[in-house]
């Protein structure tokens, strides 16, 4: 079987992108013919084709008729409805809001594909596609690829925004405070964060609590990992055994994130981890989520519509008619140059926010450094403090003892002068004054001495 799988882009790794890549090699692995058109090509494209499938971005490079349209976005599936007249195609919607997921009424168009129940709304509810027409076929992850990591520890240990929509504009800040309120180490992986990766299978397994929505949150817990639903639209809860098939009836996404980016309530979300249940959510998803059977639903559809058609009297005019209202409502867009100019502008505005971001990672540099200077400087200032509080106690010290010096100097001068009151002392003072008293002592001493020496030569000694 021939399927001709069309997309908007295949310029990066989202969603949709994904899953084109996956769906068309498990078709190849099966035994079928995959084709990929898209517009614009990127190194998603040049995996496929190392991958032996052909990929083009010029309809007319497609030499052979597909069995059937998968159709991604209606520009590029109504191109292929025009393309190849008579093949049947089939319409999936991926997002509740984008341009390109509204569904296009054409009568080759025999089924449309939800891939939850948000988009089941968006089909029957603002589209006007007949609730018959209509199948759930909810999103896959393939477990070949995502591998089972080793058992989760009893609590988190790191921790993984991971989101091509995550940065510090959007839901980042709030997930990093809670972590940094846990002393919880947090990376962020995606395309705005400046982290892209091409693998998610060789990383997801190194964190034990991820942070995502839709086909991110899927794969982490295809890995093992307990995952938190959050993104930029709000926060939604922690996945588990109890509620993991009602949140994958809404792709883990929009209409589960109904709370605020609130850090405490993130916290309480983490606090809900549990290993033992996180097991048990990976087990389920990898049996009942798996590639293989979306495949197999895929292929079913497929020969439905192709029979379906098959059985059908082609009607050229009624073709005509609903192409002539497509273009008539879309036309304008591409023709004047709206949807370019919307592209264009965003693309300004993009180019205005690397600039913006460019500038903020540099003064977020010269914040630092002045930082690195402040805390120099105020070492410096912490060290001649601290010297400063040691020479004001060593002056307080001497301030003490000069103190004490002082009083015991007033003391001795007191006794002194109490001394020198006296009348001992001041008889003492006259005689030293006197002539005759000096003249006697001296005489005195001068008969002594000698007497003092004989009379120890005739002192008898002692034996010993």
């Amino acid at each position: 079987m021939r399927v001709l799988i069309t997309n908007i882009t295949l310029g990066s790794r989202t969603g949709t992108e994904i899953n084109v890549r996956d769906v068309a090699l498990g078709l190849l692995g099966r035994g079928h013919t995959p084709i990929v058109y898209s517009p614009e090509l990127g190194p998603l494209a040049h995996e496929l084709r190392r991958r032996t499938i052909a990929v083009v971005d010029d309809l007319d490079h497609v030499g052979a008729a597909p069995d059937v349209i998968h159709g991604h976005h209606h520009p590029e599936t109504m191109m292929a409805l025009q393309r190849f007249p008579g093949v049947p195609a089939i319409f999936f919607s991926h997002d509740f809001t984008a341009w390109h997921d509204a569904a296009p009424h054409f009568p080759r168009i025999l089924r449309y594909v939800a891939v939850d129940e948000a988009n089941l709304d968006r089909l029957a509810l603002q589209h006007g596609v007949p609730e018959a027409r209509i199948q759930i076929v909810l999103n896959a992850v393939d477990t070949d690829r995502f591998r089972p990591r080793a058992p989760l520890p009893p609590r988190p240990r790191r921790a993984l925004v991971f989101s091509h929509y995550a940065s510090e504009r959007t839901h980042a800040p709030a997930v990093r405070e809670a972590c940094r309120r846990l002393q919880l180490p947090l990376d962020v992986i995606g395309n705005d964060a400046g982290a892209p990766t091409s693998a998610p299978e060789d990383v997801l397994g190194h964190y034990d609590l991820v942070f995502a929505k839709g086909r991110c949150a899927l794969e982490a817990m295809a890995v093992g990992a307990a995952v938190v639903l959050l993104d930029q639209n709000g926060l939604g809860a922690l996945v588990t055994s109890a509620d993991v098939d009602r949140f994958r009836r809404d792709n883990f996404g929009r209409r589960l994130l109904r709370r605020p980016l609130d850090p405490a309530l993130v916290i309480e979300e983490v606090g809900r981890y549990d290993a033992a249940d996180a097991a048990r959510v990976s087990a389920h998803i990898r049996a009942t989520a798996d590639l293989q059977t979306q495949l197999d639903q895929l292929l079913a559809l497929y020969g439905d519509v192709i029979a379906e058609n098959a059985a059908r009297v082609p009607d050229v005019a009624e073709e005509g008619r609903k192409a002539s209202a497509y273009y008539r409502a879309w036309g304008p867009r591409f023709r004047d140059g709206e949807l370019r100019t919307e592209c264009d502008r965003r693309a300004a505005e993009i180019a205005q926010l690397s600039a913006e971001r460019d500038e903020l990672q540099r003064e977020a540099e010269r914040l630092a450094a002045a930082l690195e200077r402040g805390q120099a400087e105020r070492a410096a200032a912490v060290r001649l403090q601290t010297e400063h509080d040691t020479l004001r106690m060593q002056h307080r010290h001497l301030e003490s003892r000069a103190a004490s010096l002082a009083t015991e100097r007033d003391r001795l001068v007191g006794e002194l002068d109490y001394v020198n009151a006296t009348a001992t002392w001041r008889l003492h003072q006259a005689l030293l004054r006197s002539r005759a008293v000096v003249w006697a002592y001296r005489s005195v001493r001068a008969v002594a001495a000698p007497a003092s020496r004989w009379a120890a030569r005739l002192a008898p000694r002692r034996d010993p």
